[in-house]
Protein backbone atom coordinates (compact mmCIF):
# COMPACT_ATOMS: atom_id res chain seq x y z
CA UNK A 1 0.00 0.00 0.00
CA UNK A 2 2.67 2.24 0.83
CA UNK A 3 4.70 1.61 -2.28
CA UNK A 4 1.22 2.35 -3.97
CA UNK A 5 0.36 5.59 -2.33
CA UNK A 6 3.96 6.77 -3.09
CA UNK A 7 3.71 6.09 -7.04
CA UNK A 8 0.57 7.84 -6.85
CA UNK A 9 1.98 10.96 -5.22
CA UNK A 10 4.90 10.62 -7.99
CA UNK A 11 2.43 10.41 -10.76
CA UNK A 12 0.52 13.49 -9.21
CA UNK A 13 3.54 15.92 -8.81
CA UNK A 14 4.15 15.19 -12.15
CA UNK A 15 1.33 16.04 -13.54
CA UNK A 16 1.14 19.18 -11.48
CA UNK A 17 4.62 20.25 -12.17
CA UNK A 18 3.99 19.73 -15.65
CA UNK A 19 0.81 22.63 -16.09
CA UNK A 20 0.44 25.68 -15.31
CA UNK A 21 -2.65 27.20 -12.98
CA UNK A 22 -3.74 30.40 -14.71
CA UNK A 23 -5.07 32.80 -11.65
CA UNK A 24 -8.24 34.02 -13.10
CA UNK A 25 -9.50 30.48 -13.58
CA UNK A 26 -8.09 27.70 -10.56
CA UNK A 27 -7.83 25.01 -12.96
CA UNK A 28 -4.56 23.57 -14.31
CA UNK A 29 -3.40 24.13 -18.28
CA UNK A 30 -0.89 21.81 -19.42
CA UNK A 31 2.02 24.10 -19.88
CA UNK A 32 3.03 22.29 -23.70
CA UNK A 33 -0.53 22.86 -24.89
CA UNK A 34 -0.93 25.99 -23.57
CA UNK A 35 2.32 27.06 -24.93
CA UNK A 36 1.19 25.55 -28.75
CA UNK A 37 -1.95 27.41 -28.41
CA UNK A 38 -0.16 30.64 -27.80
CA UNK A 39 1.74 30.17 -30.61
CA UNK A 40 -0.44 29.69 -33.47
CA UNK A 41 -1.65 32.61 -35.91
CA UNK A 42 -5.29 32.49 -35.66
CA UNK A 43 -8.05 32.65 -38.10
CA UNK A 44 -10.76 34.82 -36.35
CA UNK A 45 -14.05 33.54 -37.47
CA UNK A 46 -16.18 36.26 -36.33
CA UNK A 47 -15.62 40.00 -35.49
CA UNK A 48 -16.66 43.35 -35.92
CA UNK A 49 -13.52 45.37 -36.45
CA UNK A 50 -13.51 49.24 -37.28
CA UNK A 51 -12.18 50.76 -40.22
CA UNK A 52 -10.05 53.96 -40.27
CA UNK A 53 -11.52 56.74 -40.61
CA UNK A 54 -10.31 60.61 -40.77
CA UNK A 55 -11.61 63.10 -38.04
CA UNK A 56 -14.94 64.23 -37.32
CA UNK A 57 -15.87 61.29 -39.25
CA UNK A 58 -17.61 57.98 -37.94
CA UNK A 59 -17.66 54.23 -38.72
CA UNK A 60 -21.40 52.77 -38.56
CA UNK A 61 -20.83 49.88 -40.88
CA UNK A 62 -19.27 47.63 -38.46
CA UNK A 63 -22.80 46.03 -37.51
CA UNK A 64 -26.16 46.29 -39.15
CA UNK A 65 -28.36 46.56 -36.11
CA UNK A 66 -27.17 50.16 -34.06
CA UNK A 67 -25.62 49.26 -31.16
CA UNK A 68 -26.45 52.74 -29.51
CA UNK A 69 -30.44 52.03 -29.97
CA UNK A 70 -30.35 48.64 -27.11
CA UNK A 71 -31.70 49.79 -23.88
CA UNK A 72 -31.14 48.37 -20.66
CA UNK A 73 -27.87 46.80 -21.53
CA UNK A 74 -26.61 44.62 -18.73
CA UNK A 75 -23.39 43.58 -19.07
CA UNK A 76 -22.24 40.17 -18.01
CA UNK A 77 -19.89 40.14 -15.23
CA UNK A 78 -16.35 39.42 -17.31
CA UNK A 79 -17.42 42.94 -18.94
CA UNK A 80 -18.84 45.31 -16.15
CA UNK A 81 -16.51 48.33 -14.50
CA UNK A 82 -13.64 47.37 -12.27
CA UNK A 83 -13.03 44.39 -14.66
CA UNK A 84 -9.45 42.90 -14.50
CA UNK A 85 -9.38 42.41 -17.98
CA UNK A 86 -9.92 46.06 -19.06
CA UNK A 87 -6.40 47.18 -17.82
CA UNK A 88 -4.38 43.56 -18.85
CA UNK A 89 -6.09 44.43 -22.32
CA UNK A 90 -4.87 48.15 -22.05
CA UNK A 91 -1.17 47.02 -20.99
CA UNK A 92 -0.76 44.23 -23.57
CA UNK A 93 -2.03 46.63 -25.95
CA UNK A 94 -0.78 50.30 -25.46
CA UNK A 95 1.84 49.84 -22.14
CA UNK A 96 -0.92 51.35 -19.91
CA UNK A 97 0.82 50.75 -16.07
CA UNK A 98 -2.32 50.93 -14.02
CA UNK A 99 -4.50 48.07 -12.55
CA UNK A 100 -7.36 50.78 -12.63
CA UNK A 101 -10.08 52.74 -14.68
CA UNK A 102 -9.14 56.44 -12.49
CA UNK A 103 -10.23 59.46 -15.08
CA UNK A 104 -7.23 60.95 -15.17
CA UNK A 105 -5.25 57.31 -15.98
CA UNK A 106 -8.29 56.45 -18.75
CA UNK A 107 -7.40 60.35 -20.31
CA UNK A 108 -3.12 59.19 -20.72
CA UNK A 109 -4.94 55.68 -22.19
CA UNK A 110 -6.43 57.34 -25.14
CA UNK A 111 -3.80 60.11 -25.94
CA UNK A 112 -1.63 57.33 -26.37
CA UNK A 113 -4.30 54.99 -28.23
CA UNK A 114 -4.60 57.75 -30.50
CA UNK A 115 -1.33 58.51 -30.75
CA UNK A 116 -0.39 55.07 -31.79
CA UNK A 117 -3.60 54.99 -34.02
CA UNK A 118 -2.48 58.21 -35.91
CA UNK A 119 1.58 56.18 -36.59
CA UNK A 120 -0.10 53.74 -38.16
CA UNK A 121 -2.59 54.92 -39.76
CA UNK A 122 -4.17 52.68 -42.51
CA UNK A 123 -1.94 50.02 -41.27
CA UNK A 124 -3.08 50.31 -37.84
CA UNK A 125 -5.70 47.56 -38.04
CA UNK A 126 -3.42 45.04 -38.91
CA UNK A 127 -1.45 45.81 -35.82
CA UNK A 128 -4.42 45.11 -33.86
CA UNK A 129 -4.05 41.74 -35.43
CA UNK A 130 -0.66 41.13 -34.92
CA UNK A 131 -0.92 42.72 -31.05
CA UNK A 132 -3.34 38.97 -30.75
CA UNK A 133 -1.30 36.58 -33.25
CA UNK A 134 -4.41 36.80 -35.55
CA UNK A 135 -3.46 36.27 -39.40
CA UNK A 136 -6.84 36.71 -40.32
CA UNK A 137 -9.75 37.94 -39.30
CA UNK A 138 -13.45 37.79 -40.28
CA UNK A 139 -15.51 41.06 -40.62
CA UNK A 140 -18.67 41.27 -40.11
CA UNK A 141 -19.84 44.49 -41.47
CA UNK A 142 -22.11 46.13 -43.84
CA UNK A 143 -19.37 47.49 -46.00
CA UNK A 144 -15.29 46.96 -45.36
CA UNK A 145 -13.35 50.53 -45.06
CA UNK A 146 -10.01 52.03 -44.95
CA UNK A 147 -7.36 49.96 -43.46
CA UNK A 148 -9.52 46.96 -43.56
CA UNK A 149 -7.19 45.19 -46.20
CA UNK A 150 -8.39 41.93 -47.47
CA UNK A 151 -4.82 39.93 -47.17
CA UNK A 152 -5.88 40.52 -43.60
CA UNK A 153 -9.77 40.97 -43.30
CA UNK A 154 -12.24 38.66 -44.32
CA UNK A 155 -15.62 40.59 -45.31
CA UNK A 156 -18.85 39.16 -43.88
CA UNK A 157 -21.81 41.39 -44.98
CA UNK A 158 -25.70 40.73 -43.92
CA UNK A 159 -28.54 39.75 -45.17
CA UNK A 160 -31.38 39.85 -42.74
CA UNK A 161 -32.82 43.00 -44.79
CA UNK A 162 -33.87 41.02 -47.53
CA UNK A 163 -36.06 39.22 -45.35
CA UNK A 164 -37.97 42.01 -44.70
CA UNK A 165 -38.97 43.81 -47.86
CA UNK A 166 -42.73 44.77 -46.95
CA UNK A 167 -44.65 47.16 -44.44
CA UNK A 168 -42.83 45.90 -40.88
CA UNK A 169 -45.21 48.61 -38.40
CA UNK A 170 -46.04 45.78 -36.68
CA UNK A 171 -42.87 44.87 -36.07
CA UNK A 172 -41.23 47.95 -34.98
CA UNK A 173 -43.68 48.75 -33.03
CA UNK A 174 -42.76 45.67 -30.50
CA UNK A 175 -40.84 47.86 -28.53
CA UNK A 176 -37.81 50.68 -28.62
CA UNK A 177 -35.34 48.31 -29.83
CA UNK A 178 -37.05 46.84 -32.53
CA UNK A 179 -38.41 50.07 -34.17
CA UNK A 180 -34.50 51.05 -34.65
CA UNK A 181 -33.47 47.36 -35.88
CA UNK A 182 -36.03 47.52 -38.35
CA UNK A 183 -35.41 50.98 -39.13
CA UNK A 184 -31.94 50.04 -40.27
CA UNK A 185 -32.55 46.97 -41.93
CA UNK A 186 -34.91 48.62 -44.13
CA UNK A 187 -32.12 51.47 -44.45
CA UNK A 188 -30.23 49.04 -45.88
CA UNK A 189 -32.63 47.26 -48.10
CA UNK A 190 -33.58 50.69 -49.76
CA UNK A 191 -30.00 51.07 -50.63
CA UNK A 192 -29.50 47.69 -52.07
CA UNK A 193 -32.17 48.56 -54.17
CA UNK A 194 -30.85 51.59 -55.43
CA UNK A 195 -27.41 50.32 -56.02
CA UNK A 196 -29.91 47.89 -58.60
CA UNK A 197 -30.87 50.91 -60.34
CA UNK A 198 -34.35 49.65 -58.46
CA UNK A 199 -36.40 52.94 -57.22
CA UNK A 200 -38.41 50.73 -55.76
CA UNK A 201 -39.69 46.92 -55.03
CA UNK A 202 -39.67 44.70 -57.43
CA UNK A 203 -43.46 44.50 -58.02
CA UNK A 204 -42.94 40.56 -59.92
CA UNK A 205 -41.43 37.89 -56.87
CA UNK A 206 -39.21 36.23 -58.95
CA UNK A 207 -37.76 39.68 -60.09
CA UNK A 208 -37.10 39.83 -56.09
CA UNK A 209 -35.65 36.41 -55.60
CA UNK A 210 -33.11 37.55 -58.58
CA UNK A 211 -31.90 41.15 -57.19
CA UNK A 212 -31.51 39.10 -53.61
CA UNK A 213 -29.05 36.66 -56.30
CA UNK A 214 -27.56 39.63 -57.66
CA UNK A 215 -26.48 40.90 -54.27
CA UNK A 216 -24.99 37.81 -53.16
CA UNK A 217 -22.70 37.56 -56.55
CA UNK A 218 -21.61 40.87 -56.25
CA UNK A 219 -20.47 40.53 -52.32
CA UNK A 220 -18.96 37.46 -53.96
CA UNK A 221 -17.18 39.10 -56.40
CA UNK A 222 -16.30 41.91 -53.95
CA UNK A 223 -14.66 39.45 -51.66
CA UNK A 224 -17.32 38.60 -49.53
CA UNK A 225 -16.28 35.15 -47.75
CA UNK A 226 -19.79 34.31 -45.66
CA UNK A 227 -22.99 35.53 -45.26
CA UNK A 228 -24.56 36.75 -41.58
CA UNK A 229 -28.17 36.69 -40.35
CA UNK A 230 -28.81 38.37 -37.32
CA UNK A 231 -32.48 37.40 -37.25
CA UNK A 232 -33.11 35.85 -33.51
CA UNK A 233 -32.71 40.14 -32.55
CA UNK A 234 -36.03 40.32 -34.57
CA UNK A 235 -37.60 36.86 -34.32
CA UNK A 236 -37.60 33.35 -34.18
CA UNK A 237 -35.44 30.99 -35.84
CA UNK A 238 -38.14 28.48 -36.74
CA UNK A 239 -37.51 28.42 -40.68
CA UNK A 240 -39.99 26.43 -42.12
CA UNK A 241 -40.30 25.15 -45.73
CA UNK A 242 -43.19 27.32 -47.29
CA UNK A 243 -44.51 26.23 -50.91
CA UNK A 244 -43.34 29.02 -53.68
CA UNK A 245 -46.68 29.84 -54.84
CA UNK A 246 -47.33 30.49 -51.19
CA UNK A 247 -44.85 33.06 -50.45
CA UNK A 248 -45.05 34.46 -54.30
CA UNK A 249 -48.92 35.87 -53.47
CA UNK A 250 -47.86 36.92 -50.29
CA UNK A 251 -45.05 38.88 -51.87
CA UNK A 252 -47.65 39.88 -54.86
CA UNK A 253 -50.36 41.22 -52.41
CA UNK A 254 -48.29 42.80 -49.94
CA UNK A 255 -45.83 44.33 -52.11
CA UNK A 256 -47.84 46.97 -53.13
CA UNK A 257 -50.33 47.38 -50.12
CA UNK A 258 -50.87 47.12 -46.62
CA UNK A 259 -50.06 45.07 -44.00
CA UNK A 260 -49.29 41.11 -44.08
CA UNK A 261 -50.12 39.44 -40.76
CA UNK A 262 -47.51 37.78 -39.06
CA UNK A 263 -47.98 34.26 -40.28
CA UNK A 264 -48.03 35.40 -44.15
CA UNK A 265 -45.01 37.10 -43.68
CA UNK A 266 -43.02 34.43 -41.74
CA UNK A 267 -44.26 32.49 -44.87
CA UNK A 268 -42.27 34.93 -46.87
CA UNK A 269 -39.45 35.41 -44.94
CA UNK A 270 -38.31 31.71 -44.56
CA UNK A 271 -38.94 31.34 -48.18
CA UNK A 272 -36.22 34.30 -49.03
CA UNK A 273 -34.30 32.78 -45.91
CA UNK A 274 -33.96 29.70 -48.07
CA UNK A 275 -33.68 30.91 -51.34
CA UNK A 276 -30.87 33.11 -49.65
CA UNK A 277 -29.37 29.75 -48.19
CA UNK A 278 -29.05 28.03 -51.02
CA UNK A 279 -27.77 30.62 -53.58
CA UNK A 280 -24.96 30.93 -50.61
CA UNK A 281 -24.19 27.42 -51.30
CA UNK A 282 -24.07 27.42 -54.67
CA UNK A 283 -20.99 30.78 -54.34
CA UNK A 284 -19.69 28.43 -51.69
CA UNK A 285 -20.32 31.26 -48.82
CA UNK A 286 -21.09 29.86 -45.48
CA UNK A 287 -24.02 31.49 -43.86
CA UNK A 288 -23.36 32.80 -40.25
CA UNK A 289 -26.31 32.46 -38.28
CA UNK A 290 -26.61 34.35 -34.39
CA UNK A 291 -27.36 31.25 -31.99
CA UNK A 292 -26.96 32.83 -28.28
CA UNK A 293 -28.67 35.54 -25.91
CA UNK A 294 -28.29 39.04 -27.08
CA UNK A 295 -27.35 41.96 -25.53
CA UNK A 296 -30.56 44.34 -24.57
CA UNK A 297 -33.96 43.81 -22.20
CA UNK A 298 -35.58 43.27 -25.24
CA UNK A 299 -34.04 40.39 -26.85
CA UNK A 300 -35.74 36.89 -26.50
CA UNK A 301 -33.19 34.35 -25.40
CA UNK A 302 -35.41 31.22 -26.69
CA UNK A 303 -35.16 33.18 -30.18
CA UNK A 304 -31.41 32.04 -30.45
CA UNK A 305 -32.12 28.06 -29.06
CA UNK A 306 -29.70 26.44 -32.58
CA UNK A 307 -32.67 23.47 -32.13
CA UNK A 308 -34.72 25.68 -33.83
CA UNK A 309 -32.44 25.13 -36.99
CA UNK A 310 -32.25 21.05 -37.36
CA UNK A 311 -35.01 21.10 -39.93
CA UNK A 312 -33.13 23.22 -41.74
CA UNK A 313 -29.93 21.69 -41.34
CA UNK A 314 -32.03 18.52 -42.37
CA UNK A 315 -32.77 19.45 -45.45
CA UNK A 316 -31.16 17.48 -48.40
CA UNK A 317 -31.48 20.57 -50.48
CA UNK A 318 -29.22 22.47 -48.28
CA UNK A 319 -26.88 20.00 -48.08
CA UNK A 320 -24.30 22.13 -49.96
CA UNK A 321 -24.52 25.26 -47.74
CA UNK A 322 -22.47 25.02 -44.89
CA UNK A 323 -24.12 26.82 -41.49
CA UNK A 324 -21.71 27.89 -38.49
CA UNK A 325 -24.09 28.45 -35.60
CA UNK A 326 -21.90 31.65 -33.88
CA UNK A 327 -21.15 32.65 -30.53
CA UNK A 328 -21.26 28.56 -29.05
CA UNK A 329 -24.87 28.61 -28.72
CA UNK A 330 -24.40 29.47 -25.13
CA UNK A 331 -26.28 28.94 -23.32
CA UNK A 332 -27.14 25.92 -25.68
CA UNK A 333 -23.80 24.56 -26.06
CA UNK A 334 -25.10 20.93 -25.68
CA UNK A 335 -27.57 21.57 -28.15
CA UNK A 336 -24.87 23.23 -30.21
CA UNK A 337 -22.45 20.11 -29.88
CA UNK A 338 -25.08 17.67 -30.97
CA UNK A 339 -25.59 19.84 -33.85
CA UNK A 340 -22.16 19.56 -35.24
CA UNK A 341 -22.70 15.98 -35.46
CA UNK A 342 -24.17 17.18 -39.10
CA UNK A 343 -22.39 16.83 -41.90
CA UNK A 344 -23.03 20.87 -43.29
CA UNK A 345 -23.04 22.42 -39.32
CA UNK A 346 -20.14 24.18 -37.60
CA UNK A 347 -19.72 26.23 -34.21
CA UNK A 348 -17.77 29.24 -33.42
CA UNK A 349 -16.96 30.46 -29.83
CA UNK A 350 -17.37 34.19 -30.39
CA UNK A 351 -18.46 36.03 -27.65
CA UNK A 352 -18.12 33.26 -24.71
CA UNK A 353 -15.21 35.05 -23.66
CA UNK A 354 -17.64 38.29 -22.78
CA UNK A 355 -20.37 36.30 -21.64
CA UNK A 356 -18.99 33.76 -18.86
CA UNK A 357 -15.32 33.36 -17.36
CA UNK A 358 -13.05 30.87 -19.12
CA UNK A 359 -13.90 27.73 -16.36
CA UNK A 360 -17.13 28.11 -18.20
CA UNK A 361 -16.28 28.73 -21.88
CA UNK A 362 -13.92 25.87 -21.15
CA UNK A 363 -17.05 23.24 -20.44
CA UNK A 364 -18.89 24.11 -23.33
CA UNK A 365 -15.61 24.36 -25.65
CA UNK A 366 -15.32 20.36 -24.55
CA UNK A 367 -18.63 19.38 -25.42
CA UNK A 368 -17.91 20.45 -28.81
CA UNK A 369 -14.34 19.31 -29.13
CA UNK A 370 -15.59 15.47 -28.23
CA UNK A 371 -18.49 16.00 -30.79
CA UNK A 372 -16.57 17.13 -33.54
CA UNK A 373 -13.43 18.79 -33.23
CA UNK A 374 -12.97 19.55 -36.98
CA UNK A 375 -16.24 21.76 -36.75
CA UNK A 376 -15.14 23.66 -33.91
CA UNK A 377 -13.66 27.25 -35.14
CA UNK A 378 -11.51 30.12 -33.15
CA UNK A 379 -13.46 33.79 -32.78
CA UNK A 380 -13.35 36.76 -30.48
CA UNK A 381 -15.84 38.81 -31.10
CA UNK A 382 -13.70 41.82 -31.22
CA UNK A 383 -16.60 44.31 -30.99
CA UNK A 384 -16.18 47.94 -29.87
CA UNK A 385 -18.09 48.85 -26.43
CA UNK A 386 -17.69 52.41 -25.71
CA UNK A 387 -15.17 55.61 -26.17
CA UNK A 388 -12.91 53.54 -23.70
CA UNK A 389 -13.46 49.63 -24.80
CA UNK A 390 -12.78 49.33 -28.23
CA UNK A 391 -12.82 46.31 -30.31
CA UNK A 392 -8.77 46.46 -29.68
CA UNK A 393 -9.38 45.43 -26.16
CA UNK A 394 -12.01 42.72 -26.81
CA UNK A 395 -9.56 41.37 -29.25
CA UNK A 396 -7.14 40.89 -26.93
CA UNK A 397 -9.63 39.63 -23.95
CA UNK A 398 -11.52 37.15 -27.20
CA UNK A 399 -7.88 36.20 -27.79
CA UNK A 400 -5.91 35.89 -24.29
CA UNK A 401 -9.18 34.40 -23.02
CA UNK A 402 -10.09 32.51 -25.84
CA UNK A 403 -6.58 30.63 -26.01
CA UNK A 404 -6.90 30.23 -22.25
CA UNK A 405 -10.23 28.34 -22.39
CA UNK A 406 -9.42 25.93 -25.27
CA UNK A 407 -6.33 25.09 -23.18
CA UNK A 408 -8.78 24.52 -20.11
CA UNK A 409 -11.09 22.18 -22.68
CA UNK A 410 -8.19 19.73 -24.00
CA UNK A 411 -5.87 19.32 -21.09
CA UNK A 412 -9.79 18.58 -19.16
CA UNK A 413 -9.81 16.07 -22.15
CA UNK A 414 -5.53 14.80 -21.94
CA UNK A 415 -6.15 13.92 -18.02
CA UNK A 416 -9.20 12.14 -18.39
CA UNK A 417 -7.72 9.78 -21.00
CA UNK A 418 -9.95 10.67 -23.90
CA UNK A 419 -6.87 12.62 -26.02
CA UNK A 420 -3.06 12.43 -25.69
CA UNK A 421 -1.39 15.04 -25.24
CA UNK A 422 0.15 15.46 -29.22
CA UNK A 423 -3.72 14.80 -30.14
CA UNK A 424 -4.59 18.13 -27.94
CA UNK A 425 -1.96 20.15 -30.02
CA UNK A 426 -3.33 18.87 -33.76
CA UNK A 427 -6.59 19.90 -32.20
CA UNK A 428 -5.70 22.95 -31.02
CA UNK A 429 -4.27 23.70 -34.55
CA UNK A 430 -7.85 22.71 -35.94
CA UNK A 431 -9.73 24.95 -34.14
CA UNK A 432 -7.47 27.85 -34.38
CA UNK A 433 -6.92 27.71 -37.85
CA UNK A 434 -7.13 24.60 -40.37
CA UNK A 435 -11.09 24.60 -39.88
CA UNK A 436 -11.29 27.94 -41.11
CA UNK A 437 -9.04 26.94 -43.93
CA UNK A 438 -10.85 24.32 -44.67
CA UNK A 439 -14.28 25.68 -44.87
CA UNK A 440 -12.90 29.13 -46.36
CA UNK A 441 -10.64 27.84 -49.00
CA UNK A 442 -8.25 29.78 -47.76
Amino acid sequence: MLRIALALLVCVSSVLFSCRKPAATGLYVDSSIDSEIRQIPAIDNHAHPLAVVSYGEEDRNYDALPADAIQDLALPTPFRDGSSYFPQAWHALFGYDFADAKPEHIAQLQQTKRKIAAEKGDLYPAWVLNRTNTEIMLANRVAMGRGLTPDRFRWVPFADMFLFPLNNSSIASKDPEHKAFIGREEELLKGYLAESQLHRLPANFDDYLSFVSHMLESWKASGAVAVKFELAYLRDLQISNPQRENAERVYTIYSQSSEPTPDEYKILQDYVFRHIASEAGRLQMPVHIHCSIGAGSYFRDANANPLALEPLFNDPTMRKTKFVMLHGSWPFAREAAALILKPNVYVDFSALMYLTYPVEAARAIRLYLEAAPEKVLYATDASPFSNTIGWEETDWIGSHNGRLALGLALTGMTQDGEITVDRAKQIAHLVMRENARQLYGF
